[in-house]
Formats: C-alpha cells, structure tokens, sequence
C-alpha cells in the first residue's frame, strides 16, 4: 500500500513540475514537435515565438528582435522534420508554403530561403552564418558553434 501512494503522489508531483514548466514557457519546446529550432551561439536569442519564426522563414522579417540579419535555412520539403516545421510554426503544410513561394517569385517580390539536404548540412551552415536559423529533426547531434533555442507559443 504505501509503495501504491509513493508511486501516485510521485506521478502527481511530475505532472505539476510538468504544468508549471509549460505554464512557464508557453508551452513545449520545439523538440516535443519532431524538430528544434537552432542558431549560431553569438545569437543572444534563448527563445523565438512562432510567430517571429514564420515572419522570418517567409521573409516578411530580415532581423532578429535585436537588430542583426536573420537568414533562415530551410530542409528539402521531403524532410519529415520539413513538414513538422511548416505545420507548427506556420500552420500550413509544406505544399502551401512552397505555392506562397511560386507567388512571390512569380511577382519578383523575393526568393525562399535556401534548401539544404540534411541536417548536418543546415548544422554547418548555421555554425558558418551569424544570423542563420535553421531546424533540425529533434534528437541530431549539434556541434561547433550552434546551439537550439526554445520555440516560445
């Protein structure tokens, strides 16, 4: 019986540590979608809402809250994690996304952000850009100067 209690009082102690972290975050982070989000370590950003994450990878933003150049990194739209991204931060699937981009290519209004082909490419690239963003399925091995930031909701 008491082992019954610990056991209960356990499970309901980490589902009040569990509320109070998504209360105090805004949410689960970007990894609990199937991704993260990250950036080059001098980025000073910790979190970015989703909202700023989409403005940025439709390039409708060119800069970070603190000013620098913001230069987003895109997976093929094969990628699974491709599509996990473009659903939460977006709220569209992939194919939406790429006829916003036949639109704004066809009016000469701009150009999507680059295609890379894995996940150790977009990790490379974010460690050489400054500004870079990227995403990366949840669980990749992050090295050099890069570091994954909360997606705030």
């Amino acid at each position: 019986m008491f082992r019954t209690l610990y056991c209960a009082s356990k499970k309901t102690a980490l589902a009040i540590v569990a509320a109070l972290l998504f209360l105090a975050t805004g949410g689960p982070v970007s990894a609990d979608d199937g991704f993260i989000v990250i950036v080059h370590t001098a980025n000073p950003a910790a979190s970015v809402s989703r909202e700023e994450l989409s403005r940025i990878f439709l390039k409708k933003t060119g800069q970070w809250q603190d000013g620098s150049r913001a230069v987003p990194v895109d997976l093929v739209d094969s990628s699974p994690a491709r599509g996990r991204f473009s659903q939460v931060v977006h709220g569209k699937d992939t194919s939406a996304i790429k006829a916003y981009w036949q639109k704004q290519i066809f009016s000469g209004r701009g150009v999507p952000p680059a295609e890379l082909g894995s996940a150790a490419e977009v990790v490379a690239f974010v460690g050489a850009n400054r500004g870079a963003v990227g995403y990366v399925a949840a669980g990749t091995a992050l090295g050099g100067p890069v570091k994954a930031i909360t997606l705030a909701r």
